[in-house]
């Protein structure tokens, strides 16, 4: 049986603890990693929980290996698992969150989302939307020490909490990664989170670099830049992933898709020339005048 929160504590407290370095970055990952929130919360149906699996493993055999889920997604990680289970043998980085006003309930909740994934333990946990921060990190540190848990965080989303979020990463030495939006119309980020975790050390895991899609819909059927193809970019969802990654803070980011078509155009980003920063200003630029 697992530790629960006390005891873990406790056994830090007590024992002598080899120290993680501080600020240790994620292990190396491609920087197109896979979200779940939405695409993956299909409930019961076989037929559509068998199609997640073909998803699955075309990111996989991409190249992918950052999976990132949350209790708060409904069936996500239910039905994560029943796709490792039919693709088994994978080089899965895993990436969940604990979630709950309640502290001490939260090794539980993080207990129940390794068991639906069917995995030994998760690579990452970040604790998300800062919810009970302050008493969830403790778990994690604890768990880290324990070797739980390999890396642990902090994640937001949808443009908010951005001031204390910055002011947790800068106090916090426990933190290896942190988890926001950005995106080439969303681009708060760029004055405190960015350069922080830059300074920081630390990773940084985009989400909602599409806007949820909104940005795809805006930009549908409008004709890319002729110079597009310099980076190799052959559509729009590819301009927007690449414009992201391409920031030099940026490790990876997360779209989510239910369609394997979908799935190997975003991991193809990786394999054409990533831009510079006056490419990345130029990309903006274009976007903005549309």
């Amino acid at each position: 049986m697992r530790p629960n929160r006390r005891t873990l504590l406790a056994g830090m407290a007590a024992a002598s603890v080899v120290p993680v370095p501080v600020h240790a970055a994620l292990d190396p990952v491609p920087a197109i990693g896979m979200g779940t929130w939405i695409t993956f919360d299909v409930g019961n149906d076989s037929a559509i929980r068998d199609a997640r699996v073909d998803v699955l493993r075309a990111f996989f055999e991409a190249g992918g290996r950052l999976v990132d889920s949350s209790p708060m997604y409904g069936s996500a990680e239910d039905v994560l698992g029943y796709c490792l289970k039919r693709i088994p043998d994978v080089p899965l980085y895993a990436a969940s969150k604990v979630w709950l006003p309640s502290v001490d309930l939260g090794d539980e909740q993080m207990e129940a989302s390794r068991a639906l994934w069917g995995i030994p333990r998760f690579d990452l946990m970040q604790v998300h939307n800062l919810l009970a921060y302050e008493g969830h990190i403790e778990t994690l540190r604890a768990m880290k020490a324990a070797g739980q848990v390999r890396r642990i965080g902090i994640t937001t989303s949808h443009g908010r909490r951005h001031g204390r979020f910055a002011e947790i990463m800068q106090q916090d030495d426990s933190l290896d990664s942190v988890q926001f939006t950005y995106n080439i119309d969303d681009r708060e980020a760029e004055a405190r989170l960015l350069p922080i975790a830059a300074e920081r050390g630390l990773s940084v895991i985009i989400n909602r670099p599409f806007q949820r899609g909104a940005l795809i819909s805006k930009l549908r059927g409008k004709p890319l830049p002729e110079w597009a193809g310099e980076i190799g970019v052959t559509s729009w969802p590819q301009f927007l992933l690449k414009w992201v990654i391409s920031h030099p803070a940026v490790t990876i980011a997360i779209p989510a898709t239910s369609n394997v078509a979908h799935m190997r155009e975003n991991m193809a980003v990786l394999n054409t020339p990533m831009p510079d920063a006056a490419m990345r200003a130029k990309m903006a630029d274009w976007v903005s005048a549309l």
